[in-house]
């Protein structure tokens, strides 16, 4: 389908809107939080960053400011049983906030129950050194990638 009208009954209005608007991952922590994203399609979950719990807002603020964002995810931590784990207890207050600073932009939770493992074994597989392997942003990032992948994969 080589046809140059192949993609014409799209708007170009649309398409930018359709390519801009991207879904990020939060893997919250006391100290550090991994941020990740999806590419401008909306396929592929990419780490992000990692920051500074303490100025995560502050970041996904002036993330914000420059890039759309169609909604949030947040790693929910659970208890092998199914229910929340201990750390929930920090994370919900944080999304009370962000439910706050960002009414327009939905947030969902999605089981972060072995993402770290994963990442650890995404690392390994990926040929990443063993020192580098104790990076714990990298963790982080990782990590919110795999919740980020899990979350699209489970929509479609």
């Amino acid at each position: 389908m080589n046809s140059p009208h192949a993609v014409s009954f799209f708007s170009e209005k649309a398409v930018t809107l359709w390519l801009m608007a991207r879904i990020i991952a939060i893997d919250y922590g006391a100290k550090r939080t991994g941020i990740a994203v999806t590419d401008p399609l909306g396929i592929i979950a990419q780490p992000l960053e990692t920051v500074a719990t303490h100025t995560l807002v502050e970041f996904l603020q002036e993330y914000a400011s420059k890039q759309s964002v169609e909604r949030f995810v947040v790693g929910l931590p659970k208890q092998m049983d199914g229910t929340p784990s201990e750390n929930f207890k920090r994370i919900e207050p944080f999304v009370n906030r962000l439910r706050k600073v960002f009414p327009t932009i939905p947030v969902e939770y999605y089981d972060e129950r072995f993402t770290s493992v994963l990442a650890h074994r995404a690392m390994i597989d990926g040929g990443v050194g063993k020192m580098a392997r104790r990076d714990k942003a990298m963790v982080d990032r990782i990590s919110a990638a795999i919740i980020l992948q899990g979350y699209m994969d489970s929509k479609k």
